[in-house]
C-alpha cells in the first residue's frame, strides 16, 4: 500500500532535519512525533515570513529529552511532562504548545472512519492479549450494528520511547486496574502482544499495511493517512468522536498552574463531550542556555506561533492554548536568562 503524503513528508523531513546544514539563525529541536505535523506547518510559514528555519527531528519524546539534557539541540519536545524534580535537576523550563487527541486506528475489512466504537476496558484487554479476535463478544457488544470478522487482532504499539505511549498507557491504566498492575504507564512499556513501530508515522504505516491491525496515533496522522479511527465511550458514558470540539471539552477544566512546568495530564476527563485520550505537548529549554542567541530565536518562534498559528493548528485538529495559558507560558520564559541573569526573551 502506498504511504500517504504526510507519512512520506514526515519521513523525509525527519531525515533532512538531521542531515541538512543549518544556517546561523536556524533553530534546532528534537523529540515528540505527536506535534510534528503542526511544527512542520508552522516552520514552513515562519520560514517564509522571517527567513529563519526550524530543523526539527521527529524522533520521539524520549529522544527529545535526552538531546536537550545533552545540550545538542536548542529545545526538546515531549508529550510526557517532566516532574518538577527532573526539571530542576536538568536546569530546564517546560511549557505546553498545543493540545490534541490520541485515537485508536484500525485496519478491518469494511470498517470506515468512525464506524467502530470502543471503550477503555476493551482496548486494555486487547493490549493485554486477552481479546484476540475482531468478533469477540466484548467488541461486538459495543458495535451491535456491525458484522465483524473472525480475523485475529494485530496490536501495533510504539517501539521507541514515546510520549504518545505514555498518554495511551496513562489512559488505559486509569480505566483498567489489570492494565495498571500488569503493564503500567510510561514512555516505553512491555506489551505482551503486538508489533512495534517507530514514531506516529511508523504506527500509522504499520496499521495501513497490516490487515486486522489496531494502533494508536495522534489524530492528525489518522486524518491525513485516511485511517479508520474509532469513536470512544468517555468517562460520562457518552460516545464521542475525535474532533477539535471534543479535545477542547477535555481541556476546558485543566488547572495549568497545579503542576510544575504546567505538566497537566488530560486523560479520562469528565464531561459529556470530552475525548478521553487528550493531551498537551511540551517544550523543554535550558534556564541558562549556552547558546543564548539560539534560544532567543526559539522563543521568538513559539511567541509567533501562539500569536499567529492558531488557525493552522485547528486545521490539523490540534487545540490552541487559551490566552490565559499563553500568558503563564510567557511568564515562565522570564526564568530563561543569559550570563547577565537578564531574561533572554522579552515581548
Amino acid at each position: 500500500m502506498k504511504q500517504s503524503f504526510l507519512a512520506l513528508f514526515a519521513a523525509f523531513a525527519a531525515t533532512a532535519a538531521v542531515t541538512a546544514p543549518a544556517t546561523a539563525a536556524d533553530i534546532s529541536g528534537a523529540g515528540a512525533t505527536f506535534p510534528y505535523p503542526i511544527y512542520a506547518k508552522w516552520a514552513d510559514t515562519y520560514k517564509k515570513e522571517t527567513n529563519v528555519g526550524l530543523n526539527y527531528q521527529s524522533i520521539g519524546s524520549g529522544g527529545g529529552i535526552k538531546q536537550i539534557q545533552a545540550n545538542t539541540v536548542t529545545f526538546g519536545a515531549t508529550d510526557k511532562p517532566l516532574s518538577g524534580e527532573d526539571l530542576e535537576k536538568s536546569g530546564l523550563i517546560q511549557f505546553p504548545t498545543v493540545m490534541g487527541g490520541i485515537v485508536p486506528v484500525v485496519n478491518v475489512e469494511g470498517i470506515k472512519p468512525g464506524d467502530l466504537v470502543f471503550d477503555g476496558p476493551t482496548l486494555a484487554k486487547i493490549y493485554l492479549g486477552e481479546i484476540t479476535a475482531w468478533n469477540d463478544p466484548a467488541i461486538q457488544k459495543l458495535n451491535p450494528g456491525l458484522k465483524l470478522p473472525s480475523d485475529a487482532i494485530a496490536a501495533v504499539f510504539r517501539s521507541d520511547g514515546s510520549g504518545t505511549t505514555f498518554v495511551w498507557t496513562n489512559y488505559l491504566s486509569k480505566v483498567s486496574p489489570d492494565f495498571k498492575s500488569k503493564i503500567g504507564s510510561n514512555t516505553s512499556v512491555q506489551f505482551p502482544v503486538g508489533l512495534g513501530a517507530k514514531g506516529n508515522e511508523g504506527v500509522a504505516n504499520n496499521v495501513m499495511q497490516t490487515k486486522g491491525s489496531i494502533g494508536y496515533v495522534e489524530y492528525a496522522y489518522a486524518k491525513q493517512n485516511k485511517l479508520a479511527y474509532t469513536k470512544m465511550i468517555n468517562k460520562d458514558g457518552k460516545t464521542v468522536a475525535p474532533v477539535i470540539s471534543s479535545f477542547q471539552a477535555a481541556a476546558a477544566g485543566a488547572d495549568w498552574s497545579s503542576a510544575p512546568g504546567m505538566g497537566v495530564i488530560l486523560t479520562e476527563q469528565a464531561g459529556a463531550e470530552s475525548w478521553p485520550i487528550t493531551n498537551p505537548t511540551f517544550i523543554l529549554i535550558h534556564k541558562k542556555p549556552t547558546d543564548v542567541a539560539a534560544v532567543k530565536e526559539a522563543l521568538k518562534f513559539f511567541n509567533w506561533a501562539y500569536a499567529n498559528g492558531g488557525k493552522e493548528a485547528e486545521a490539523l485538529d490540534y487545540v490552541p492554548l487559551p490566552d490565559s495559558v499563553v500568558a503563564l507560558v510567557k511568564k515562565s520564559w522570564e526564568g530563561v536568562v543569559g550570563e547577565d541573569n537578564k531574561p533572554v526573551f522579552s515581548n
